[in-house]
């Protein structure tokens, strides 16, 4: 007997599911920004989710991603612009494992905890590279900790009841990545400016870090000091699967949430 494989979920289904796990902010309606790069996800997704991948396969690529550039931004030379891509890619990875999760229908809890010890591993390796390239040990050290300390204050939020902080702070994953890959661009462009490419980006991230802790330590006062939500009900995180849902035409959805919980 052939085993019929269910069929990959189109763009707008793709949509509608991804904005089932980010509190309802559907893609459709929102920036085009948001919308062109979820369509760039989605096409590179969509032949992984039709292969059975699966999530956690990618998740595992997205963290050990980053090793690769250390070899290159330690040699001298234009080799850091290898690097560079190395780290890019790494944060297209980093988007894939959620969009494949959906399109699967295996976003569960497992596989947030799963994509969450991974990110904190790409970090490490990021900041290693810029250790590499030229940047202080002790500011790479201040980097690792201040983004470490934002990572685990929004996270103990989130278990302290917080389940929708409504804050994106200067100092998100995306942003960081954004300036190592930017740093590990100006070292291969410019090999004389090395040593200051890398000590300019470990501080920067350092400091958008140190900056977005801030931001969020200001929302979570306000919202620690409100009562918490009983348990189960709407305002709880409720991390589990999320099934696609069937498309109807022109159906958008409602304003902005929790973020995405990506599984396996």
């Amino acid at each position: 007997m052939v085993r019929m494989r269910t069929p990959v979920p189109g763009r707008e289904d793709y949509f509608a599911a991804w904005a089932m796990t980010h509190g309802g902010y559907h893609p459709g309606s929102g920036g085009a920004l948001v919308r062109h790069w979820l369509t760039l996800v989605y096409l590179l997704a969509r032949p992984l989710a039709a292969a059975r991948v699966p999530p956690a396969a990618v998740t595992a690529a997205a963290a050990a991603q980053p090793a690769l550039a250390l070899p290159p931004a330690a040699a001298g030379g234009r080799w850091p612009l290898l690097a560079a891509l190395v780290v890019a890619v790494a944060g297209l990875l980093d988007s894939l494992d959620g969009a494949v999760a959906v399109l699967r229908c295996r976003v569960s809890r497992a596989g947030y905890v799963l994509d969450s010890v991974a990110d904190r591993v790409g970090d490490v390796l990021c900041l290693l590279a810029l250790w590499l390239l030229g940047a202080p040990g002790w500011l790479a050290a201040l980097a690792g900790g201040a983004l470490g300390l934002l990572e685990y204050t929004r996270a103990r939020a989130g278990n302290a009841g917080v389940g929708e902080i409504g804050v994106v702070t200067v100092g998100e994953r995306p942003t960081r990545l954004i300036i190592t890959v930017a740093g590990l661009l100006t070292a291969g462009v410019l090999p004389s400016l090395r040593d200051p490419a890398a000590l300019v980006a470990t501080a920067a991230t350092a400091s958008v870090a140190i900056i977005g802790l801030a931001q969020l330590a200001v929302v979570l006062r306000r919202l620690l000091r409100a009562p918490a939500p009983p348990r189960g009900t709407a305002g709880a995180a409720q991390p589990g699967r999320v099934p696609l849902p069937r498309h109807r035409p022109g159906h958008g959805g409602p304003g902005r949430g929790r973020p995405v919980r990506r599984g396996r």
